[in-house]
């Protein structure tokens, strides 16, 4: 089924999930581009400030705070994006939560809130969203899960559970819309470890700020691939290198990653510094104070990921290709002087 989304700069674009990180970026790339952005989480002063940083360069944006528990608050972000535009062409699905403690540790309560927040939060996103892009015709979801839902680290039972859950809902629905003949792209991102507010944010039992493992990538690498999806209907993309790399290993050699996760999943998931279980965290209540995109590894990130630019840069795709066939042209030259060179001799 041919699918055609809008170019970004005539969108509507819905971001959920949007007062830090990713979904802060994301935003603010979308306005730089033209279109009208409508952010929503649950921490208002973040909100206001994203608001106002887009407007004094331009951009034309609005908030609602939600809990994206709350079905009805969800959809209420829909309607007011309907209300405020007129329309609603992208809505990007980005709000999660985290807590690094060992499956036992993990109370069945906390681990249910993760799956509220984030398997749930993506369903009641899709379920607000689908209403006003059938209205339009055409449109695009586009949901953050993971390479976990794909592979889940050591203490993450909870965080992994939820991503393999958000990849098995968007296959069915994707099948489901095509089935239909309904032409709204369904996009699952699976970014690597990124480097934002989200690990100062996420309770921990580990007794201290839990980390990534490395490579760490700057969220402007999920962010451009949050806007080319938006106008490219491609059903997955990975955000970073190491995301790809870790999707293969556990695909062809699934027990040479469990060598590495053993060998470097528990301490690669640590920081040194100090946090105790009673610290500050998001999983039931927004955390205020954390109005950025990037987090605390600024020197530890990659600014870039090759596979992701040759992904979403048609330019230097095209220019790779140029240079791969000017190379295997004159490789078959040389190849082909060669045997003349040795017919004649």
């Amino acid at each position: 089924m041919h699918i055609e989304l809008k170019p970004v700069e005539d969108q509507v674009v819905v971001l959920m999930g949007a007062s830090s990180g990713i979904g802060r970026d994301a935003a603010k790339l979308f306005a730089q581009r033209g279109a009208k952005v409508v952010v929503s989480a649950r921490d208002e002063p973040g909100l206001q400030s994203l608001v106002d940083e887009i407007s004094e360069k331009g951009g034309e944006a609005t908030y609602i705070t939600a809990d994206v528990t709350n079905f009805d608050q969800v959809r209420e972000v829909a309607n007011h994006a309907f209300r405020t535009f007129g329309r609603l062409d992208t809505w990007v699905q980005l709000a999660a939560v985290s807590l690094y403690a060992t499956f036992e540790e993990t109370t069945p309560e906390e681990f249910r809130r993760v799956l509220d927040v984030n398997l749930m939060g993506q369903v009641h996103g899709a379920k607000a969203a689908l209403p006003y892009l059938r209205r339009e015709g055409r449109g695009a979801l586009i949901h953050i899960s993971s390479v976990e839902g794909i592979r889940t680290l050591p203490y993450q039972a909870a965080y992994g559970a939820s991503k393999h859950g958000v990849i098995g809902f968007l296959e069915a629905l994707r099948l489901e819309l095509q089935h239909e003949g309904v032409p709204i792209s369904v996009t699952n991102i699976m970014p690597a470890t990124i480097n934002t507010p989200f690990f100062n944010k996420a309770r921990t039992k580990l007794g201290v700020m839990p980390k990534g493992l490395p490579p760490i990538y700057s969220p402007r690498v999920v962010a451009q691939t949050i806007v080319y999806a938006a106008e490219n209907p491609v059903a997955d993309l990975f955000a970073g290198d190491a995301a790809r790399m870790m999707a293969a290993m556990q695909k062809f050699s699934p027990r040479l990653l469990d060598k590495y996760l053993l060998s470097s999943g528990f301490s690669g998931q640590r920081t040194n510094r100090p946090k105790s279980e009673q610290a500050r965290d998001n999983l039931y209540a927004p955390v205020e104070g954390y109005d950025r995109a990037r987090g605390d590894f600024g020197k530890q990130s990659m600014p870039v990921s090759i596979t992701n630019e040759l992904q979403t840069n048609a330019t230097l795709r095209a220019g790779l290709t140029g240079v791969l066939v000017g190379a295997a042209a004159a490789a078959a030259a040389k190849a082909l002087r060669r045997n003349m060179t040795e017919y004649r001799d």
